[in-house]
């Protein structure tokens, strides 16, 4: 019975956000994000905590920035959301759900969700997703898309098979080169592009690429997902294709929307250009850069002078971290601090070390360095699409 009611949870969640967005907005407190136009609604959708509204349809919701200091892991009800397409579903069911693997392969198979949970491999990694744009609003000049801070991102503990099971089952045919991914959310107009994403056919056969249909012990949330979605460790999510309902192995390039024209970057070292100005040329964005926050004190925050406790998360695209170092001087001088649990070399690297700050004002300053000698650049670098935001973090207190 329990199952039963659970179902019908699942299955009804979201079939009332249309009616129940609007006066959810209109209750909803304003937080205001530090940069123009930064004010959003905290809004409560279907199995999430109130989360910061960048959009409605469909639903863009940002992790509030404080949820980073309760752990390594981000609890289900508070991992953000990131939609392209309006027409999200919201009525599956578990029990007749398909994923459809076609194409350059042997045997075209259609797999229940049992099927799947049955295959080989059955595993589990802890690894951040992060979209491609989190951290946009900071960039000046200014660029088109999501403004969001710093919460479109999170980490969790993902369990399912590798998609290299999945594979197999198919069997990929010799020549294979690519493999795209859809998922059950669609454009409202035709002329829309729909969402599909693509891997090299080495990154998606080597093991660590997975889908997953369990997030931190649960099923995985509606709005991540559910019933199952790809996981895409040390890459943004982009390629993280949730509600994944079809694979299809391609002996041919993919020249899809969002491959071809967007979610691409600078084809450079530092994926930037000068402010204002277009890339000459471009490359599809790819692997996490190496970032680190302080979670534990807000920007413009009052504190006792003396020993103060710091700490925070640090994270990259999957080398991990070797060190986090913090100024109080605005980056004339660095201390190096204790790294705490390490979850793997994709997950969150909490990071503390107690200072003693005296009375005045400090410019802290957060810096992590990788096991691939990756470091944070001083300063952001620019780019048109307002990606890869990876600068050294400035947190700006007053002891007395």
């Amino acid at each position: 019975m329990a199952h039963l009611d659970r179902r019908r949870v699942l299955q009804g969640g979201l079939g009332a956000l249309a009616v129940a967005a609007t006066p959810l907005r209109a209750r909803a407190e304003a937080v205001a994000l530090p940069f123009g136009n930064g004010t959003r609604p905290l809004v409560a959708y279907p199995g999430k905590r109130p989360l910061l509204q960048t959009t409605a349809r469909p639903p863009q919701l940002e992790t509030p920035f404080s949820v980073f200091d309760e752990g390594a892991i981000t609890p289900n009800d508070a991992f953000f959301v990131r939609y392209h397409l309006a027409d999200i579903p919201l009525e599956i069911d578990p029990d007749t759900f398909r994923l459809g693997i076609a194409g350059h392969v042997e045997r075209p198979v259609s797999l229940s969700l049992a099927e799947i949970k049955a295959l080989p491999g059955r595993t589990e990694i802890v690894a951040v997703n992060q979209c491609s744009g989190n951290s946009r609003g900071f960039f000046e000049p200014r660029m088109a898309g999501g403004q969001l801070a710093n919460g479109a991102m999170g980490c969790a503990r993902w369990t399912g098979v590798p998609l290299k099971s999945v594979l197999d089952r198919a069997g990929v045919k010799p020549g294979a080169v690519q493999v795209t991914f859809d998922g059950m959310d669609g454009p409202v107009l035709p002329e829309t592009p729909d969402f599909v994403k693509a891997l090299g056919i080495d990154h998606a056969r080597d093991g660590e690429v997975m889908l997953a249909w369990d997030m931190n012990g649960e099923d995985l949330p509606w709005l991540n997902g559910f019933p199952l979605r790809l996981v895409v460790p040390g890459f943004y999510g982009t390629y993280w294709v949730k509600h994944l309902n079809a694979i299809t192995v391609r002996d041919t390039p993919f020249d899809g929307f969002f491959m071809k024209s967007a979610y691409r970057i600078p084809d450079n070292p530092c994926a930037c250009t000068e402010p204002g100005q277009a890339a000459t040329a471009t490359v599809p964005i790819g692997r996490l850069n190496v970032r680190s926050f302080l979670t534990n004190l807000a920007d413009g925050a009052d504190i006792k002078a003396g020993p103060v406790r710091l700490r925070g998360i640090a994270f990259d695209g999957g080398s991990g971290i070797r060190t986090v170092a913090v100024s109080t001087d605005d980056g004339r001088t660095w201390t190096q601090a204790a790294l705490g649990q390490d979850l793997g070399p994709y997950a969150f690297r909490p990071w503390s070390l107690t200072l003693d700050l005296a009375a005045g004002a400090h410019s802290i300053r957060v810096r992590a360095t990788a096991n691939d000698g990756s470091t944070q650049p001083m300063d952001s670098r620019w780019n048109p699409s307002g990606y890869m935001r990876n600068g050294v973090e400035t947190t700006r207190v007053r002891a007395a």
